[in-house]
């Protein structure tokens, strides 16, 4: 009975597919961790979680939400990092985990430096590597920066793709990529809000979202840091004096070029609450419960409009032009006065609010993660 035990055990081992899921931001994360969860659920495959730790406390409190401990954290942070050193870090400490574990496959996530990397890595190892959210653009490669050519570099080598939409299939057909292997499966970022949303949570930030009607922001990107992001500011603040039955609430990015000028504009406005960075939890429900959404975010534009939220961008492009057509996403570009009108018509329009707010999400059913994790099956087991 013990030695065909062994043999079982054996076999199972011996069919098991090896799948590396790396990531190190804390969207990412976010995006990751209901696919971990799916992935695991499957006995064909053994599955470790390598991170580069490109964000370090806000990984962790995500990585906590889902009671996920990495295998391999590769622990790239440090002050004042740049892009290189986030690059190059990534790149040659990954080298050594892929070496020792060999995988089948390794799954990265969306646009990332950190993404970039590992995706490099496995490629100069001659290791498949399957890409989570492919196929988004803007076709500017300044914008995002440098997102935009992280997320086109890993599509050139990367063999499976998971496109969020049709639109972002037909981005990687046109840059030539094999329709058989390019699977549309809705955003797992929406996976995640099955994990995190209760509707009895409660804290001091959802009490004074709560109190008044509520514009949630977040806005971080390095492409507005400076002037951009000074007239965002400029906006939020002339909204709030002018609205004072309007409450604002920024969790302010750790960035210091960020905070500094975040707090230069909005610091002393009474309706205005600026809070260190949420956790997932945190910021969810309070996303759930807020009015609108004003956001220099990529993901948020996803999640947001799941949730019933109208979605104001604060940049001139989005690669997820999916969302503005659908209605539920308007960009707003980062002109003050373009901004502070457009907010102004969700605050005084019942009509624009509602169209915003009633359209459909075209990112999916929030079960992605699950669909990826049943395409792979089928590909393992072919």
């Amino acid at each position: 009975m013990c030695y065909l035990f062994l043999i079982l055990c054996y076999k199972i081992l011996n069919v098991m597919k090896k799948i590396l899921v790396c990531f190190g931001t804390r969207p990412e994360a976010i995006k990751m961790c209901p696919l971990v969860i799916a992935l695991r659920k499957k006995q064909c495959f053994d599955v470790k979680i390598v991170v580069s730790g490109q964000h370090k406390e806000m990984l962790q409190s995500v990585l906590k939400v889902f009671h996920m401990v990495p295998d391999y954290n590769l622990d790239i942070m440090k002050e004042n990092q740049t892009l290189f050193d986030i690059t190059n870090s990534t790149l040659e400490k990954s080298k050594v985990v892929f070496e020792k574990e060999n995988p089948d496959l390794v799954l990265v996530h969306g646009d990332t430096s950190t993404s970039f990397a590992f995706s490099l890595a496995a490629f100069y190892l001659g290791i498949k590597v399957g890409h989570v959210e492919a196929g988004l653009r803007t076709y500017d490669i300044h914008s995002p920066f440098p997102e935009e050519f992280n997320r086109c570099a890993i599509s050139v080598v990367s063999e499976l793709d998971f496109a969020p939409t049709d639109s972002a299939k037909c981005n990687l057909l046109r840059m030539g990529k094999n329709e058989n292997f390019i699977f549309v499966t809705g955003n797992t970022g929406i996976d995640s809000l099955r994990y995190t949303i209760d509707e009895n949570y409660f804290d001091e930030n959802i009490k004074f979202a709560k109190d008044n009607p509520t514009i949630l922001v977040t806005c971080h990107r390095r492409e507005n840091i400076g002037a951009n992001m000074e007239n965002i500011f400029s906006a939020l603040k002339r909204i709030a004096l002018e609205f004072k039955t309007i409450n604002i609430i920024y969790p302010v990015h750790k960035n210091p070029k960020v905070r500094e000028i975040a707090h230069k504009h909005l610091d002393n406005v009474k309706n205005i609450k600026l809070v260190e960075p949420l956790n997932t939890i945190e910021f969810h429900n309070l996303m759930n419960c807020c009015k609108f959404v004003v956001t220099d975010s990529g993901g948020i534009q996803e999640e947001a409009p799941f949730l019933g939220k109208p979605v104001l961008v604060v940049r001139d492009t989005t690669e997820r032009p999916e969302a503005v057509k659908a209605g539920t996403c308007k960009l707003s570009g980062v002109n003050e006065d373009s901004i502070y009108n457009d907010i102004k018509e969700l605050i005084t329009s019942n009509s624009f609010y509602n169209k915003m707010a009633n359209s459909i999400n075209p990112y999916g059913d929030g079960f992605a993660s699950e669909k990826i994790a049943d395409i792979l099956e089928q590909i393992y087991d072919s």
